[in-house]
């Protein structure tokens, strides 16, 4: 049996994002996201709104990525959420804060 090989097999992840430059502004975004009755569609609405990233513009869809693309926090997110999974919190780098979204990983 092969192990898997990062090189050759790499994970694959399709992500949104919020970026925010402090933690008040995203719980309070998380809050919101939480309580809507659209989770998605209010995290696109509000990644369009409030997010520093030029992502925002595209409603935070990141597309899909490549293990090793990102930095080491956000990956680690990104593969310790379950798809689909309403945010509950926010991972800092030292580009901000980031609530995330996964669509799909492989």
């Amino acid at each position: 049996m092969r192990r898997h090989d990062k090189r050759n097999n790499p994970r694959k992840a399709h992500v949104r994002h919020i970026l925010v430059a402090n933690k008040p502004n995203a719980r309070d975004l998380i809050e919101q996201i939480k309580q809507s009755r659209t989770p998605l569609k209010t995290f696109k609405k509000l990644a369009k709104k409030f997010s520093t990233c030029p992502s925002g513009s595209k409603k935070g869809d990141l597309g899909e990525f490549v293990e090793g693309q990102m930095v080491r926090e956000f990956e680690d997110a990104v593969w310790g959420t379950d798809i689909d999974e309403i945010p509950s919190k926010f991972v800092k780098t030292q580009f901000g804060y980031h609530i995330i979204w996964v669509h799909s990983k492989t």
